[in-house]
């Protein structure tokens, strides 16, 4: 049986007032003459997300589920499980309850289309929060990791020995190369992008910054880049510095990097191996490293619209642009699974529906 609701259909090309009519698909959509005073948005997409509601996705497949139910209820309606830096054995052990989630899924979870594999493979001196557990770049490994879940994204460091093959291996693969954790010059980063590398993780942070005589990773980002996540919580990035992303960096997404503390009071939680300690909104390393964040995927898309982003520009960010990356259409068209956000008109949540069914609202 069909259900429909109204509001201002919104797209990246364009806002009109509308009626939505779906089942678990989208049926139609039909103009209204009236302007309804809701937004209603297609489904979010968060390529990078370790934990939330307490839950870390590398405890196994009942946190990933957890913590994929409490994204849905921010909005999120699917998402790249991400892993950490950790020993070979809780790599293993993370990625087989992933694929479960991916095999079963469950009610109320937003849709987990893969993972995140953030490391093994990065720099040991670009760890940032990540657990002191890198490894050079093998295929072996990768071959391995990659028989066990559907990895959709690796985040590597291209200057390590190896990283250049690896890039090249994967993208045959059809898995998608970022730039992160990583100490590279701008020379090596260009050369990763020549092998095939398509991203920038956690763009800013956790790599080598722009020096007008040394570019860095992120001076390459800005001259070549194509794609680039960012998080929009106001603490990773100055907006200032956003919005230079945004004007350099056409395909520029949003990702919350949230950790299992999203969501739960002030105190101490898990991150692979490491704790880490929510405080005054944060999340922290003891010695003060930024940890990842507390951020949803709902809150970055009222920060972006206090920073004075345009609708059109914001729904690209947080919904089309990530679904476009892995090569999803996703949106707000006929024959698109009923993924939909529903917004009142401050902005605030109302509703979530994951394939047309309706999961709540935070």
């Amino acid at each position: 049986m069909a259900t429909w609701l109204e509001g201002l259909l919104c797209t990246p090309q364009a806002t009109f007032a509308g009626r939505v009519v779906f089942g678990s698909y989208i049926e139609a959509i039909e103009p209204l003459p009236v302007t309804p005073s809701r937004y209603i948005l297609p489904g979010l997409v968060d390529l990078h997300v370790h934990g939330g509601g307490g839950a870390d996705c590398m405890e196994g497949e009942a946190a990933v589920r957890q913590m994929a139910r409490f994204h849905a209820q921010h909005g999120t309606t699917a998402l790249l499980a991400t892993t950490v830096t950790a020993p070979l054995a809780d790599l293993e052990a993370a990625l087989k309850g992933i694929a479960r989630v991916i095999e079963h899924p469950g009610p109320g979870e937003a849709r987990v289309l893969g993972v995140h594999l953030e490391g093994p493979f990065i720099s040991p001196n670009r760890l940032g929060a990540q657990p002191p557990y890198a490894l050079p770049p093998s295929l072996e490994v990768m071959a391995h990791l990659l028989e066990l879940a559907p990895i959709r994204v690796v985040t590597l460091a291209p200057e390590l020995p190896g990283a250049l093959a690896l890039v090249r291996f994967l993208k045959k693969r059809g898995v998608r190369v970022q730039l992160g954790h990583t100490d590279a010059t701008y020379a090596e980063a260009k050369a990763a992008l020549k092998a095939g590398a398509q991203g920038f993780t956690h763009f800013y942070n956790a790599m080598t910054p722009l020096h007008h005589r040394e570019p860095g990773v992120v001076g390459l980002g800005l001259a070549q880049g194509q794609w680039a996540e960012v998080i929009p919580d106001g603490r990773h990035v100055h907006p200032a510095a956003l919005e230079a992303l945004c004007r350099a960096v056409p395909q520029t997404y949003a990702v919350t990097d949230a950790v299992a503390a999203a969501g739960m009071p002030e105190g101490a939680y898990r991150l692979g191996r490491q704790r880490v300690y929510k405080k005054g909104g944060g999340v922290y390393l003891p010695e003060g490293t930024l940890a990842g964040s507390t951020l949803t995927m709902a809150e970055a898309l009222k920060n972006l619209k206090g920073w004075g982003y345009p609708l059109a520009q914001i729904v690209a960010m947080t919904a089309s642009r990530p679904a476009q990356y892995l090569g999803l259409a996703g949106g707000l068209a006929v024959g698109q699974p009923a993924d939909l956000v529903v917004l009142r008109e401050n902005f605030t949540l109302e509703a979530v529906y994951i394939g047309g069914k309706k999961v709540g609202a935070a």
